[in-house]
């Protein structure tokens, strides 16, 4: 059974906080899970969490050992959602492509899926039918971004919050976190009209940025410059707050936090002229463009059908692979008999004469069997039925 466990996206912040698995625990976690499910991989976001796995276990035992091995207490199994085989592909294809993100479409999701796909891979804890799933996953989410030209109206948390900000009439920034969505983030900012851009990061020597309006600082520096901005991006790992109360005054500030766990202390919003948006408020704020995707989207759907129906026909073959190595294995012994007989008549045969009777003899080898089920098929009454794949083995053999 291929299956996939997640947090249901209806879940307030608060729960899915405790449900949500940092960066620097992936890979101890993913070692645990492989111990109870045959493969395993996870799938954390900002805005969701998600185990895909392969058991020979039934739904509830393996529900129950995922749980423990998260130390996620079972009184949460209420705000999650399974599915399974079909569902599962189904699910997956969907997810890559970005139509179940909070933000339809979104840009990062692809990139995380890559991501989750490539640490399962170097931990070995995908070998089979999970990663074959994600091989095509990925392919997938390529060609539809590519052919639906998702990149002509890209969106994500990081370009709303930039957005919103401006909107806001922020001119100065600061980005907490310097990874992927902080990244973008500091992109989007560059883009547009901007004045000063702080990156608030643990080694400020990563940011190789020549614009003078641009300054990374040490992260146990930040509180430093609060004051000189008008608004501030979180988006950092940490299993912890980061923008705490008793560092902020107030200044007139707009916060956007893009992190789950959440960066901001809770609070902070109470703090006269200070905003703050979490990542639930931020999808809320989602831009103009999104009828216009959910239309390019829906118009391009046929790709994931395309991959689901691929999937799936990869699993009907994968069910005869042990038959197929048999055939192999057949194949193999007439093969060594033969190649004995060339070998110990070589030397008193005819090399022409002895390699012709030895095709002969091979070709034979399979002929013969063939005749001889066509006719046992015939006495049985399934003779057009054998004949057919007779005709298709033997028929065309151009």
């Amino acid at each position: 059974m291929i299956g996939v466990i997640g947090i249901r996206n209806n879940i307030k912040l608060d729960i899915r906080e405790k449900l949500s698995i940092i960066p620097k625990r992936y890979e101890d976690y993913l070692l645990k899970l492989n111990e109870i499910c045959d493969e395993v991989l996870i799938l954390s976001t900002c805005n969701r969490t998600e185990v895909y796995f392969s058991t020979q276990k039934d739904y509830g035992e393996i529900i129950d050992e995922i749980f423990e091995r998260l130390n996620w207490s079972k009184e949460y199994i209420k705000y999650t959602f399974f599915h399974k085989d079909d569902e599962a592909v189904d699910y997956m294809m969907n997810v890559v492509c970005g139509f179940y993100s909070s933000i339809l479409g979104e840009d990062q999701i692809l990139g995380q899926v890559k991501d989750a796909y490539e640490i399962a891979l170097k931990n070995k804890t995908i070998k089979r039918e999970v990663q074959k799933l994600f091989q095509m996953a990925i392919t997938c989410g390529k060609e539809f971004r590519f052919k639906s030209k998702l990149y002509t109206i890209p969106v994500s948390s990081a370009s709303i919050a930039v957005n919103e900000g401006r909107r806001l009439g922020a001119k100065n920034f600061m980005v907490l976190g310097y990874g992927e969505i902080g990244s973008l983030a500091c992109k989007y900012i560059m883009s547009g009209s901007f004045n000063k851009l702080y990156i608030s990061l643990r080694n400020p020597s990563l940011v190789e940025i020549e614009d003078s309006r641009v300054k990374a600082i040490p992260f146990n520096e930040r509180q430093k410059f609060y004051k000189d901005v008008d608004c501030i991006i979180c988006s950092t790992s940490a299993p912890h707050p980061v923008v705490h109360k008793n560092d902020m005054s107030e200044k007139e500030l707009v916060i956007f936090d893009l992190a789950v766990p959440r960066d901001v202390e809770e609070g902070i919003e109470k703090i006269n002229n200070i905003q703050v948006y979490d990542i639930d408020k931020i999808s809320l704020l989602n831009d103009e463009n999104c009828q216009k995707r959910k239309l390019q989207m829906e118009e391009n759907k046929y790709i994931l059908d395309k991959y689901i129906n691929d999937f799936k026909d990869w699993q009907k073959i994968r069910e005869i692979s042990p038959q197929i190595e048999k055939l192999k294995e057949c194949g193999e012994v007439v093969y060594r008999k033969r190649y004995k007989t060339f070998k110990n008549k070589l030397k008193t045969k005819d090399k022409e004469m002895l390699a012709e009777m030895l095709l002969k003899s091979t070709s034979d080898a399979y002929v013969n069997r063939a005749i001889e089920v066509l006719k046992e098929e015939q006495l049985k009454g399934r003779y057009e039925e054998c004949l057919n794949i007779i005709q298709r083995i033997f028929y065309n053999t151009k």
